[in-house]
Parts: structure tokens; C-alpha cells; sequence
């Protein structure tokens, strides 16, 4: 499984796999890797480990090491803001997530009853009218009897 909780295809390569070792990741990201180090205790970027406890990295770990490395340096925002930073960003897509997900469930639900009630209506006996109820006129008749000439 991956990091979002999908299994896949273990020989599929996709952004989330985790193929770059310490150094190839430090070299891509163009940081020390004694500095993804400290990220990685600091849990800013948690790469996968291996079984003897190495670290791999992934194509969006490297992306999320860029992403602190310019916010560190170029914005001039501490560690422990980027961190923070991090988490709202996982928040909001998470419900992002959530959202898509309860849409497509509130469209399946509304094509169920739209379903529904079709089958209801044509249900109906056809040999019935609708009864339409006629509202009488109103209009006041007065009468006034004839005088005798």
C-alpha cells in the first residue's frame, strides 16, 4: 500500500515510490544530506526505510524537500512554521478527498432516487385521471322582484 492507503502494483513506478537512496535525493534536491537527515527527525519529510533501515525517497519527497528548502530560505519561514505548513497542506487535501468522495456519493444517491421515483411513476394506473379540483365562480346575483304597475 501506498502512503493514501491504495495497494498497487508493487513493480509500478509512480511518483510516491520510494527508489532514491540519501545521497541521490540530497543531490536532487540540492541539499546536504545530513540536512534531509534533520528533516527526517524534525518530520518535515519522512521517507520510506528499508528493511535494514535506509532511507528511500520518492519523487514527491524530493518535490517536498524543494518546497522546504525555498520556504526555509527564500520566505524566511522557520522549521516549525513549515512544518505546520505541511500539516494544513495534508489537511486540506485530505479533505479535499473527503469532499470528492461524499460529492460522488450525494450524485449515486440522487441517480438512485431519480431511479426510484421514475419506477414509481410509471407505476401509475393509466385508466385513472388526476382529479383536478374546478373552483366555482364567485359572483353575487341579486335579485330584486318586479314592482307591480
Amino acid at each position: 500500500m501506498d502512503r493514501s492507503g491504495r495497494s498497487r502494483n508493487p513493480y509500478e513506478l509512480t511518483e510516491e515510490s520510494p527508489v532514491y537512496v540519501i545521497s541521490v535525493a540530497a543531490q536532487l534536491s540540492g541539499l546536504h544530506p545530513q540536512t534531509l537527515r534533520q528533516y527526517d527527525r524534525l518530520g518535515l519529510v519522512s521517507p520510506d526505510r528499508t528493511a535494514g533501515r535506509g532511507r528511500r525517497y520518492s519523487a514527491r519527497d524530493i518535490e517536498l524537500l524543494r518546497t522546504v528548502q525555498q520556504l526555509s530560505q527564500d520566505e524566511g519561514i522557520n522549521l516549525a512554521g513549515i512544518k505546520r505548513i505541511i500539516e494544513l497542506e495534508n489537511q486540506v487535501a485530505a479533505l479535499q478527498a473527503r469532499v470528492a468522495e461524499l460529492s460522488a456519493a450525494v450524485e449515486g444517491a440522487a441517480a438512485a432516487m431519480q431511479q426510484r421515483e421514475a419506477q414509481v411513476h410509471a407505476s401509475y394506473r393509466r385508466d385513472l385521471v388526476p382529479y383536478q379540483d374546478v373552483q366555482q365562480a364567485s359572483a353575487l346575483v341579486v335579485w330584486r322582484p318586479k314592482r307591480p304597475e
